[in-house]
């Protein structure tokens, strides 16, 4: 446990060490940090999965499967009918919403 403790803090560390960096590097540090939560939205749905193998019967863990299922059903959906803008704005604050709830399921699980 202390080892998917210490790769999903380094995955939530690495954006904002990027966006750290904005005076130097401008606007490619705002892409740069952009792309990588993506990076930290995978490492994270890994992290989910390899947690939901290990305690298949722990229903936060399937809650947080189950909506990660959800986001990228509905993304898929969204894309198929040409971007809604109401399903759109749902979506923008689902990834932020699974990475804090991932999180606090590890901590306080650890």
């Amino acid at each position: 446990m202390n080892l998917i403790k210490a790769l999903n803090t380094i995955a939530i560390a690495i954006p904002l060490l990027i966006l750290i960096t904005y005076p130097i590097f401008k606007e490619s540090s705002l892409l740069f940090g952009l792309l990588s939560t993506m990076i930290t939205g995978l490492i994270q749905v890994i992290i989910g999965l390899k947690l939901l193998f290990d305690k298949p019967k722990d229903r936060h863990i399937q809650t947080y499967i189950g909506a990660a299922i959800g986001f990228f059903t509905l993304w898929f959906i969204n894309f198929q009918i040409g971007y809604n803008n109401i399903i759109t704005y749902i979506l923008l604050p689902i990834p932020l919403i699974l990475a804090i709830y991932l999180s606090t399921l590890i901590y306080k699980k650890s």
